[in-house]
């Protein structure tokens, strides 16, 4: 068989990137899938070391943007076996003063953007009749956090559109599952102040924090093969953070 083909959403840095390179190690073609256009021609110069792989300018923003980017990867490789739905903003603020625009963003590109990714996945994993769609979710989803009520809603979000999902697509061979890190090293979390940093690794029993490859790992396990009776689960990758 052709090879496996990944899209990846948000893998033009951190957790995406290493997603990506991960997968492509294990075999797989990658869309690099992003609105940072160079940065994704650097990830997917990465990734033909050993894979193919195509960049796609993705506004998840935007219906017709997402449409597009699924036609010029199937334009590209006639295939797409594995979605990795990762990309995710923050803007973060106490609830009691969140700007309409900050809820709205944060859902849309964290939440509605998975939907719409997924949806035009769909509709190709089912005509393959295989296929796997990994979710990143979040630990914040599942425990809350002051002061990220969009942010936590809109990962509580993935987890539920996952479940939901997986028993849509299970009689089709596709597989539905998420995976939510804890306290991962990336840029986003880089600019903590000490001693928030410090307080977060506090709560980790593990006391270091994670890895964007921690993650990429799991994503890798849960699009392969190995995988195959996993559905509907929330895999948590976060150092024994939330239990």
């Amino acid at each position: 068989m052709a090879n496996r083909v990944a899209f990846v959403t948000g893998s033009s840095r951190g957790i995406g990137r290493a997603i990506a390179l991960s997968l492509a190690e294990a075999g797989h073609s990658i869309v690099v899938a992003s609105p940072e256009v160079e940065l994704n021609e650097e990830v997917a110069a990465e990734i033909r070391k050993t894979q193919p792989a195509l960049t796609v300018d993705l506004n998840l923003t935007s219906p017709e943007s997402v449409a597009a980017g699924f036609q010029a990867a199937m334009k590209e490789f006639g295939r797409i076996d594995v979605l990795v739905n990762n990309a995710g903003i923050t803007k973060d603020g106490l609830a009691v003063r969140m700007k309409k625009e900050a809820w709205d963003l944060v859902l849309q590109i964290n939440l509605t953007g998975a939907f719409l990714a997924s949806q035009q996945a769909m509709p190709i994993m089912m005509k393959q009749r295989w296929g796997r769609i990994v979710n990143i979710a979040s630990v914040v989803g599942q425990a809350g956090n002051a002061g990220q009520a969009n942010y936590v809603a809109s990962k509580a979000g993935i987890i539920g559109l996952t479940k939901a999902l997986a028993q849509e697509l299970g009689s089709r061979n596709i597989t539905v599952n998420a995976v939510a890190p804890g306290f991962i090293e990336t840029d986003m979390t880089k600019n903590l102040p000490a001693e928030v940093r410090e307080k977060m690794l506090g709560t980790v029993p593990l006391k270091r924090p994670g890895t964007p490859e921690d993650i990429a790992k799991a994503v890798r396990f849960l699009a392969s093969d190995d995988a195959a009776y996993i559905t509907g689960v929330v895999l948590q990758v976060n150092g024994g953070m939330y239990m």
